[in-house]
């Protein structure tokens, strides 16, 4: 089978290759996927260059999330062969076999198709996990959530929106605006450049913002303290910014607010009930049509380039997904 390698580290993908690879073989416990589609998120590119918290023994094969249909499965396991799944690991979805776990596929939504699927899960989970479970967010609230060009700052737009949330939206390349704009329909989109706090006070009437989802950091997080309202929340998602920014801590004491992070991989792991809760509700609003996945574009896996040099580069607007 074909599947991506990361051979070595690198900063320039000099490291990665598409390479050739015996079909896994199926553990007990375990369902063998035929890939069909499998979508790219920055943790992938950042493993490339072990700048990703988690750093995995090279060689390894690239890939978060995948969605595809069932080769192998025990017989006890919930699934069966020609079964439509979805689901993936830290390692191992860029590949035209996967064998992973039952208990971490789940059926792709009957709304979905498999380029929908494979896009679906680590960002919507993120979202939810930060809006819902730790944001507590309510119909009305306002919410800034800035990188709203990536598949996670898409997502929690969507959710957040699907929440009866009033949404305000950044981007730092202005470019990006009035597709961000048509693909999630914000209340309203905005440049996350110099002092945006001033937009954000025009679009609130002042009030400013009840939640700050940031996967950004840098520059955006430093401004954001003068976006969150007293007793709101800031929330760390990532650092797309390359800069993790710091903080005073006279500042959430003057103003009111909580800075908390969201690592929502970690969040399932600890409190797997949660874990499920989450899936469970994500689906739900998945199957009623009320969230979906915005795909920039769709990929052969032998033109696996291009998509990491467009996240590289933040090209784009929505999830890259790589075909077989």
């Amino acid at each position: 089978m074909r599947a991506l390698r990361v051979e070595s580290l690198s900063d320039d993908l000099s490291g990665v290759i598409l390479a050739q690879l015996p079909v896994p073989e199926r553990r007990p416990g375990e369902v063998l996927v035929r890939m069909r589609a499998a979508s790219l998120n920055f943790p992938d590119l950042l493993m490339t260059q072990g700048k990703y918290q988690f750093k995995p023994e090279v060689p390894f094969t690239s890939g978060l999330e995948m969605a595809g249909e069932v080769v192998e499965a025990d017989a006890d396991s919930g699934f069966a062969v020609g079964d439509s799944v979805m689901g993936g690991a830290k390692t191992g979805g860029f590949a035209e076999y996967i064998a992973l776990p039952a208990s971490v596929l789940k059926p792709v939504p009957g709304a979905f198709d498999f380029r929908q699927a494979a896009s679906f899960g680590a960002a919507y989970h993120t979202a939810y996990v930060a809006l819902v479970e730790i944001g507590k967010v309510e119909a009305g609230q306002a919410v800034l959530i800035h990188g709203a060009s990536g598949g996670v700052g898409l997502a929690a737009c969507n959710l957040a929106k699907a929440l009866g949330a009033r949404v305000f939206a950044t981007s730092g390349v202005e470019s990006k605006l009035a597709r961000i704009e048509a693909a999630v329909a914000p209340d309203a989109v905005f440049l996350a450049a110099g002092r945006f706090r001033e937009d954000v006070q025009r679009v609130t009437d002042g009030t400013l913002c009840d939640i700050v989802f940031d996967p950004v950091g840098g520059h955006v997080f430093d401004e954001s303290t003068r976006c969150v309202a007293f007793g709101g929340q800031l929330q760390v998602i990532g650092f797309t910014s390359g800069r993790i920014a710091e903080i005073a801590t006279n500042i959430p004491l003057i103003k009111g607010f909580s800075v908390v992070g969201v690592r929502a991989g970690e969040y399932a792991r600890r409190f797997p009930e949660r874990g499920e809760a989450v899936s469970a509700a994500i689906r739900e609003l998945a199957e009623q049509r009320k969230i979906a996945p915005v795909i920039d574009r769709v990929l052969p896996l032998d033109e696996w380039r291009e998509g990491f040099d467009a996240m590289a580069g933040r090209d784009l607007v929505g999830k890259v997904v790589l075909e077989p």
